[in-house]
């Protein structure tokens, strides 16, 4: 039996069906995406999704999607869904789907009278190409397939709509026809591995609507472009290959490319490999450099998303080192002084975040654990290391610096600086400018790290300038963060006074490696955490005993921005809370932590398909928010898997 299935009777459920989305990306940078029954919700939907560097770098909707129709005795049957004004579904081809499963790629099964239909997609690893394998299983009378294509040729942020200024021409080509509609996009090839036949008839279908934008208080509502229509026999028991790119395809091999391609995939047979398998996704290379997108479908590259990702996504559980050299490397490329570009905004990246240079040692650090070669580490990456530390010791340009105390404040007058960096018109939902726990807790870290690896490669100088700080560090930390009545740190510390409102930030305090407090104090927050924060799909942003709490992430944009960090779990944090529980108690922690991990595998069939999302509320049942997919968490979560593994090895 499948791993992920679903059933006629869950499928024909709209409210269910449409509910769970399936994503598949290409190290192109080029995406899939959609519901199961293949009918978009969102604007950021689409068969063949695309960077368009000639416009503007971002992702564009060419082929938003493929209507089918089977033909028979001159009987119609569309097998094509979409939500139109009033809550009208039409056509309603859902009805045909008998059954879903997603092993390897994508597979619905169709029946119309005698006709059983199957229709197979995946997206190819290394080329911005779909392809979709159509095979005819039974039927009783001559049968042929017509296919639709509606084109939206838009940015992944915005809606089409009907204009003059569209080309309707096309030009046909082997097995099918290349079209363009805008002259400033890459044109899109559409092709079969048996030859169509193609009508031209140029039509508008209007006011398409994407109840999810809706939801989320944008736009939802689009008129998307169909040319004509390809058309074709099918004979019981053939398949034939739908393929649509920004380059050429060559017919006869579309077949043994759709085949090879399967082979080269991890099946989605068990929760490791649903994570295993949504890890590749995030990972990209353009122009010869890898990056890490942030999530799927509308996160681009982020600095601080890459830096605590990568490890997981590159080290376990297989050791990918060559990967994560490159993306790294691609990321120091583009420094500015000590500080790594934390997200692009109009096509420039932009710098303002204190603790996404510390991610990088925190990266280096699990990096140098993994080859067991401390000195050649220190080799690769000790330079920018010690320009990072220096660099924050001293004072950067936004005022991120060392205190005479030892720790590390960022800048009072910035409130963006952290990963709790939500805003309103500009105003932060979560202000936490000053001396924020997380990021000195990773400056402790990071300069007691430096110093092991620097004794291992003999570099003198460094300890002799560093050997004194860590212990200024600890006992500032204790006397700044700590308070023994309350039982847990503060979450930010500036000249206004102590923020003691719960939170999971200090969490890195008593998880990272080189922790600066006791047993006593970690003991403590861990167990604040567990009671106030921990929920089974991480740690909650703020403890439902305070006032600003708010559990639920629904809404327009303000109301989802509101409780970004107030409140809502966020997956990749139930790591840190899991390691640091496992150096506390070893062994006898396992049975939690591994209830802890065990408790995601329900996601895998629910929200995005395989993989976890970025989000969900703080209150029961927690549901799903946010984007479908995200590197932090599957990425952590597979670390996770890694650390129950680790510790069990020692019982």
């Amino acid at each position: 039996m499948s791993y992920i299935k679903f059933d006629k009777s869950q499928l024909i459920n709209l409210e269910y069906a449409l509910s769970r989305e399936l994503i598949r990306s290409s190290r192109t940078g080029a995406f899939a995406c959609t519901t199961i029954l293949n009918c978009n919700t969102r604007k950021y939907h689409g068969l063949l999704i695309v960077p368009q560097p000639d416009i503007d770098g971002d992702q564009h909707v060419l082929l938003s999607t493929l209507d089918e129709t089977i033909i028979q005795r001159e009987t119609e049957f569309n097998l094509g869904i979409h939500k139109y004004p009033g809550g009208v579904y039409n056509p309603k081809g859902h009805k045909y789907i008998r059954d879903f499963s997603t092993d390897v790629i994508p597979e619905i099964t169709y029946r119309v009278g005698g006709v059983v239909l199957k229709k197979e997609r995946l997206l190819l690893s290394n080329d911005s190409r779909i392809l979709i394998r159509y095979t005819l299983e039974d039927a009783h009378s001559p049968t042929r397939l017509r296919l639709n294509p509606f084109l939206a040729f838009r940015s992944i942020h915005s809606l089409s709509r009907e204009n003059v200024y569209y080309n309707n021409k096309y030009l046909e080509v082997k097995n099918g026809i290349q079209l363009r509609m805008y002259p400033q996009y890459s044109s899109l090839f559409m092709q079969l591995s048996k030859k169509p036949e193609y009508t031209h008839v140029p039509h508008w279908y209007y006011n398409i609507e994407y109840f999810r934008e809706q939801e989320r208080g944008y736009e939802y509502q689009e008129d998307l472009y169909v040319p004509g229509f390809l058309e074709f026999g099918l004979k019981k028991g053939e398949s034939v290959v739908f393929s649509a790119g920004l380059t050429e395809a060559h017919p006869p091999s579309l077949k043994r490319l759709f085949t090879n391609e399967i082979s080269k995939r991890i099946p989605r047979n068990s929760f490791e490999h649903c994570l295993e398998n949504s890890a590749r996704q995030f990972i990209i290379s353009e122009e010869g450099q890898s990056s890490i997108l942030a999530g799927f479908p509308w996160y681009g590259r982020n600095g601080r998303d890459t830096f605590i990702a990568l490890p997981g996504l590159t080290l376990y559980p297989k050791k990918d080192l060559k990967t994560f050299r490159a993306v790294a490397d691609g990321m120091i490329l583009e420094m500015q002084g000590p500080l790594f570009p934390e997200s692009r905004l109009n096509g420039k990246n932009t710098y303002d975040s204190a603790d996404t240079s510390l991610w990088f040692i925190r990266a280096v650090q699990q990096y140098t654990e993994s080859t067991g070669k401390p000195e050649k580490c220190w080799e690769e990456y000790g330079g920018i290391i010690k320009s990072i530390l220096q660099a924050y010791r001293s004072g950067t340009d936004l005022n991120i610096g060392m205190d005479e105390d030892g720790l590390i404040n960022a800048e009072a007058g910035r409130h963006g600086l952290s990963w709790m960096n939500a805003a309103v018109k500009g105003k932060p939902v979560t202000a936490r400018a000053g001396k924020t726990v997380e990021v000195n807790a990773l400056w402790y870290n990071a300069v007691c790290f430096a110093l092991e690896t620097a004794e291992k490669a003999g570099d003198k100088k460094f300890i002799n300038t560093w050997k004194e700080l860590p212990r200024q560090i600890r006992e500032s930390f204790i006397k700044t963060f700590w308070d023994i009545n309350k039982g847990y740190l503060a979450d930010v510390v500036s000249d206004s006074g102590k923020e003691w409102s719960v939170r999971p930030n200090q969490v890195f305090a008593v998880s990272l490696p080189f922790s600066p407090v006791d047993e006593f104090i970690s003991e403590n927050v861990l167990q604040v955490i567990r009671k106030e924060l921990l929920t089974p799909r991480g740690l909650r942003s703020l403890s439902p005993k305070n006032p600003a709490y708010k559990g639920i992430y629904r809404g327009d944009e303000k109301e989802r921005e509101e409780a970004t960090h107030q409140g809502v779990a966020w997956p990749w944090l139930m790591t840190s809370f899991a390691e640091a529980w496992l150096n506390l108690y070893g062994t006898k922690g396992i049975p939690f932590v591994k209830e802890l991990y065990q408790g995601f595998e329900k996601e895998m069939q629910e929200a995005g398909i395989g993989t976890i999302s970025e989000l969900y509320d703080g209150d029961p049942p927690h549901r799903p928010g946010g984007a479908l997919s995200h590197a932090r968490n599957v990425a952590e979560i597979i670390r996770l898997n890694y650390l129950i593994k680790k510790y069990s090895k020692t019982t």
